[in-house]
């Protein structure tokens, strides 16, 4: 007896970008990006040190919303880092005595939108360099789950609502003000989220700014569930790590 699945197409899960003359190509690499947020830091230095002596790329913020708050962001091709290199790192001083922080913990993927053309630099090598910017050391980190009346809108009616959003972001990096990096956390997140952003930039308030404007748009206010919570920070260690 034939398996009931046994002449279904083949899945291809790879993420897919589209050349200037139409080309489909297609790439099965993605980065991994996690965010951890800790309490009960007197000495920033401390962290510093033991995050310069590791191979593996980081960002480590201060919180503006607590005097002894930081967070460390990592990222990694490899999911097994972050429950192998990574998990046996925190839990040695001096991150094994600092007090976590899971409501602001964040964990996604990179993604493709279907019409980028260097898929590896959008993926895996732009978002690193992103975040280890030194002229971009403010950050706005935060996760948020689309409500299920925007899935039931016809591909046309999502793609008018995604221009409006995102060019609202284009704008701002035009003028020198911020970037943003967009992360899939399907199944991934503790709270159901479907996505993490964040935004970074010279300054904070263009960052504020930028969530103020976007409010307003028909995404956040008819077709979002939820955002945040949110983490906001200042850079004060950045490295893209020995394999970027």
């Amino acid at each position: 007896m034939s398996h009931p699945f046994a002449n279904t197409e083949r899945l291809d899960i790879s993420e897919q970008g589209r050349t200037a003359d139409g080309q489909i190509v297609r790439l099965d690499r993605r980065l991994f990006m996690q965010l951890h947020a800790f309490g009960g830091c007197l000495d920033t230095a401390l962290l510093v040190d033991a995050l310069r002596s590791q191979p593996f790329g980081s960002v480590l913020y201060l919180d503006v919303n607590d005097p002894q708050g930081v967070a460390l962001l990592t990222f990694s091709e490899n999911p097994d880092f972050f429950v192998g290199e990574l998990r046996t790192f925190l839990q040695r001083p001096p991150f094994l005595h600092l007090t976590r922080k899971p409501e602001l913990t964040m964990f996604g993927r990179s993604y493709a939108l279907g019409n980028e053309e260097d898929l590896e630099r959008m993926l895996i090598t732009r978002p690193r360099q992103k975040v280890c910017d030194p002229q971009w050391p403010w950050a706005i980190w935060y996760p948020l789950r689309r409500a299920g009346s925007f899935e039931q809108l016809s591909a046309q009616e999502q793609r008018t609502i995604l221009m409006e959003h995102g060019g609202i972001g284009h704008a701002y990096g035009r003028a020198g003000y911020g970037t943003d990096i967009r992360l899939a956390c399907y199944g991934l997140d503790q709270n159901d989220n479907d996505f993490v952003v964040a935004l970074l930039g010279p300054e904070l308030y263009p960052l504020s700014s930028i969530v103020q404007r976007m409010r307003k748009t028909k995404q956040t206010s008819l077709h979002l569930e939820k955002l945040g919570p949110f983490f906001v920070g200042k850079a004060i260690w950045q490295n893209e790590g020995a394999n970027a």
